[in-house]
């Protein structure tokens, strides 16, 4: 038998059905290149230690960085997992008295989370970045409709007047926590399991802090059984997907709502709109409808990684091959999506006139009326809250005579005896005065939101300097450990 892992202990080849059940080669695609970069990693650190010669090194490295250049495709997919491929492909090149030696100290156990580990924190890199952009574009659009009036809802009822600023900015606000969860769990992914071996580490003299350094990782995971077989923070990153794509999911409804013949609120670009097969004049929102239901992807993925993880002795079990699957496909969906609706809310075309005229449908200005009741005559709220209530029913704009007629039945007399205006009423039911008086921390006036976006912009250049200090680090260290494999393969 020609596979390198089974010749020894076991005898019979597996069929092509049981190693299409039992492969993860499709999956690996993922990690191919960090595979690479853990092996490169690890032979600079066996030869520095002393475990393999210097001559050995230079070659495994070169036909590491050979494979690299010829990609995937030429691995033999008849092995059950890309490491044991790929170390099959370095022996049919260097000779298994030198390839052969590339795994001393090492097993596809901490091998395997050392790759996915590398390869999930590329992804939440590049996932903080969209997220970040998405943000950017949320409060660019906000400081141009900082005074763009718009009904806001309750249960989807028109419920007070707001401005699509503060609409804006409640989204933005909400993404911002999703952008700090990312960066948590990026700090947890950035820790080596590398040198845990199979769970009990190894005898021989590995130097487990310079394959962290060599790989740019923050920290260890010291505990070598802990290192295996954990996934956690396959499960924290799942979580974090799903909250990211429920609210992305909850942003599209609502483009999806506002685009309707209905609201007529926005107009989607025709980028991201379909039109039906027999209907010629439909515009539909289907990029919209479909990221809603792309949501189930990062929500499955996560159930998924949870029902595999519950039950599992330590260390190290099969069953987490079926882990890595669903954290990729989560991870393709959300960033895609992010990316997706960046793009939506850029292009989108937004109707200030309809929004504006929108903002007073509904008595949406009832509530500042009755918060003026209590302000100009010292009635209590839930009095004023009644009188309100019953103008309400009447579904007629509330004059003077109309609220001191409720008023005689809730109080006995007359609210304009208390020094009640009719200026004051008109006030009360300006949408644009409601707005202006809204000015405490997180309300929609226009002077709060200016300072409340100052704020957001200064938030977002912190972010964007930690991201580029992220990466600094980890391109650093990849750079760092190309210039070692250049001067070692010399030899």
């Amino acid at each position: 038998m020609s596979n390198i892992l089974r010749r020894g202990r076991l005898e019979a080849a597996q069929d092509e059905e049981i190693l299409h059940y039992t492969s993860s080669m499709e999956a690996d695609r993922w990690i191919f290149n960090a595979d690479i970069v853990v092996d490169l990693a690890h032979t600079v650190m066996l030869r520095e230690q002393g475990i393999i010669k210097e001559e050995d090194c230079s070659k495994i490295l070169s036909g590491l960085l050979k494979i690299r250049e010829e990609g995937m495709e030429k691995l033999d997919f008849s092995y059950e997992d890309i490491h044991i491929s790929l170390e099959s492909r370095l022996i049919d090149m260097v000779g298994e008295d030198v390839g052969g030696r590339m795994h001393s100290g090492r097993s596809r156990n901490d091998e395997v989370a050392t790759c996915i580990r590398l390869t999930l924190r590329e992804e939440l890199l590049g996932l903080l970045e969209e997220i970040f952009a998405l943000r950017k574009t949320l409060v660019s659009l906000a400081e141009k409709h900082s005074e763009t009036l718009m009904p806001g809802f309750t249960h989807l009822q028109h419920a007070q007047p707001t401005t699509l600023a503060h609409h804006l900015c409640a989204h933005e606000s909400a993404l911002g926590r999703d952008f700090d969860r990312v960066q948590d769990a990026f700090s947890r992914v950035n820790l080596c399991p590398l040198g845990a071996a199979a769970f009990a580490s190894t005898g021989f003299n590995l130097n487990r802090k310079r394959t962290q350094e060599l790989l740019g990782f923050e920290g260890l995971l010291e505990n070598s059984m802990d290192a295996v077989s954990s996934r956690d923070f396959l499960i924290e990153c799942a979580s974090v997907f799903s909250n990211l794509m429920i609210n992305l999911s909850r942003m599209a409804e609502e483009l999806v709502i506002w685009s309707s013949s209905e609201f007529n609120f926005i107009e989607l670009d025709d980028m991201y709109a379909s039109t039906s097969s027999i209907m010629p004049q439909k515009k539909n929102p289907d990029t919209a409808e479909l990221m809603r239901g792309k949501t189930g992807v990062s929500v499955g993925a996560l159930m998924s990684l949870l029902t595999i993880c519950k039950g599992l002795p330590l260390s190290y079990n099969r069953d987490l091959q079926e882990a890595t699957p669903n954290i990729w496909r989560s991870v393709e969906t959300v960033r895609a999506s992010v990316r997706v609706m960046e793009g939506m809310v850029k292009t989108m075309k937004v109707h200030p006139d309809v929004l504006a005229a929108e903002s007073i449908t509904g008595f949406t200005t009832a509530t500042e009326l009755a918060d003026t009741f209590v302000r100009e005559t010292g009635i209590p709220f839930r009095t004023a809250h009644q009188i309100v209530g019953m103008l309400a029913k009447e579904r007629e704009k509330p004059t003077m005579e109309k609220i001191d007629s409720a008023a005689e039945v809730v109080l006995g007399e007359s609210l304009s005896s208390k020094g009640l205006t009719e200026n004051m009423v008109r006030e009360a039911l300006n949408p644009e005065s409601n707005i202006k008086r809204r000015k405490i921390p997180g309300g929609p006036a226009p002077e709060e939101m200016k300072n409340y976006l100052l704020k957001r912009k200064t938030e977002l250049e912190l972010n964007a300097q930690e991201i580029a200090t992220l990466k600094d680090i980890i391109d650093s260290a990849f750079e760092n450990l190309l210039s070692v494999v250049e001067e070692y393969r010399k030899i």
